[in-house]
C-alpha cells in the first residue's frame, strides 16, 4: 500500500469514528503532496482556467505542477475537495463571490436545473 493511501485511509477512519460519536475530537490528516496536474487534467482545464475557477494564482499552479513548490496545508485541503467534488467548490465560490458583491442581500442558491451560475469563467 502506498503512503498516500495509508494516510487517506487513516483520515477516513478517523472521520468516520468522529461522525459516529466514537471519538471526541477530530483532526484531518492531509497528505504531504497532491497531484495537482492529475486533478486539473481530469477536469480538462488549462492551468489558467483551473486557477481562475478555484481562486488560485496561475504561478502557484505552475510551481506545484513542476514540483518547485508544494501546496501549503490549506491549499492541499482545497485541492483534495476539488478532486472529490469540483462542482461543489465552484458553486460555493460563485455564491461567495455573489454575496460579497451584494452584501446587503442574503445569498441565494445559485443552482438552477443542476447547473451552477457563475460570474467568472469556468
Amino acid at each position: 500500500m502506498s503512503k498516500l493511501f495509508e494516510e487517506m485511509a487513516q483520515g477516513t477512519a478517523e472521520a468516520h469514528a468522529y461522525m459516529e460519536g466514537e471519538r471526541k475530537g477530530y483532526k484531518a490528516t492531509l497528505p504531504e503532496s497532491v497531484d495537482v496536474r492529475g486533478i486539473r487534467t481530469k477536469l480538462h482545464f488549462s492551468q489558467g482556467r483551473f486557477a481562475d475557477a478555484f481562486g488560485l494564482s496561475v504561478d502557484a499552479v505552475r510551481h506545484w505542477e513542476s514540483g518547485r513548490r508544494n501546496p501549503e496545508a490549506a491549499a492541499r485541503a482545497l485541492l483534495i475537495i476539488i478532486s472529490h467534488d469540483p462542482k461543489l467548490v465552484m458553486r460555493a465560490l460563485a455564491q461567495a463571490h455573489t454575496s460579497e458583491a451584494n452584501p446587503s442581500r442574503a445569498a441565494k442558491p445559485l443552482v438552477r436545473r443542476g447547473k451552477a451560475k457563475s460570474t467568472f469563467a469556468v
